[in-house]
C-alpha cells in the first residue's frame, strides 16, 4: 500500500506542481504630445495620465480589458521603482499556471519602453512578451543590437503599426518567435491581445493564435476578416 501510495505521489506530482509561466507586457502609453501620432482627443491622449489613457485606463485598454475579463483574475496594482512606468498590474488565469505582468510606461519615455521589450525578448524572464501602443521605431533609431544570451526563445506580440517591418531588425540575433506583428496600420487595443493569449495558453498553433488576434481584430474595428488575417500575417 505505501509503495501505491508513493507510486501516486510521484507521478502526479508534477501535475500540480508545474512552474507558472510569465507573460510580460509593456505598454507606451497613448501620448499627443511626445508621439509622432495622429493626435487622439486629449482626454485619452495624455501619456502621462494612465487611468484615462486609450491604451491603459480607456475601456479597451489593457488594465481596464484584462480586469473586466472571465479568464483572468486581478491580483494587484502596484507603482514601481521607476518614475517611467506609471503602474504595473498583475493579473494570473483562471484556469492556467500563468500570470501576466503588465506595465505602463508614461508616453514621454517610449523610446524606453522600447528598449525594455526588445531587451526583454532577446533575454528576459518572461515566456511571453509583448509590446501595444505607438510605433515609435517610426520616428527613432536604434543602435543597440538585441542579442540572445541564454538560448531560450521567447515567444513575442507586437501591437503597433507596421511593427514587422520596423521591430524585425532589432531582433534578428534575439532568437525570438514572433506570434503576432502588424503588416499596416493598426488599433493597438486590447482585445486583440486578450483573444491570442487565450489560444497561447490553450497551447494552440501559432497560425491558430494569429486568427484568434485576427478575429478579435475584425470584429472590434468592424473590418472583413481576411484583411485582419492579412494584418496579422506572419
Amino acid at each position: 500500500m505505501k509503495h501505491l501510495l508513493l507510486f501516486f505521489c510521484l507521478v502526479t506530482a508534477p501535475i500540480w506542481a508545474q512552474q507558472t509561466k510569465t507573460i510580460h507586457v509593456l505598454v507606451a502609453l497613448c501620448d499627443n504630445k511626445y508621439q509622432g501620432i495622429v493626435p487622439v482627443p486629449k482626454g485619452i491622449g495624455n501619456g502621462q495620465d494612465a487611468d484615462s489613457n486609450l491604451y491603459w485606463g480607456c475601456g479597451y485598454g489593457v488594465r481596464t480589458y484584462f480586469k473586466r475579463s472571465k479568464e483572468w483574475k486581478f491580483v494587484k496594482s502596484e507603482k514601481p521603482y521607476s518614475d517611467i512606468i506609471l503602474e504595473r498590474v498583475t493579473f494570473k488565469h483562471a484556469t492556467k499556471n500563468y500570470t501576466l505582468i503588465a506595465d505602463a510606461y508614461d508616453g514621454k519615455y517610449i523610446k524606453t519602453c522600447t528598449e525594455n521589450f526588445l531587451k526583454n525578448a532577446a533575454a528576459g524572464n518572461a515566456d511571453l512578451v509583448a509590446y501595444v501602443g505607438h510605433d515609435g521605431l517610426m520616428d527613432f533609431q536604434l543602435n543597440t543590437a538585441y542579442k540572445n544570451t541564454d538560448g531560450k526563445t521567447r515567444d513575442v506580440i507586437i501591437l503597433a503599426c507596421y511593427s514587422k517591418r520596423f521591430f524585425e531588425p532589432h531582433l534578428q540575433h534575439a532568437k525570438v518567435n514572433p506570434l503576432v506583428w502588424t503588416s499596416g496600420l493598426m488599433a493597438a487595443e486590447a482585445y486583440t491581445l486578450h483573444d491570442a493569449l487565450t489560444g497561447y495558453v490553450n497551447d494552440e498553433s501559432d497560425e491558430q493564435i494569429r486568427l484568434r488576434a485576427a478575429k478579435a481584430y475584425a470584429k472590434h474595428q468592424k473590418c472583413s476578416e481576411k484583411a485582419a488575417r492579412n494584418l496579422f500575417r506572419k
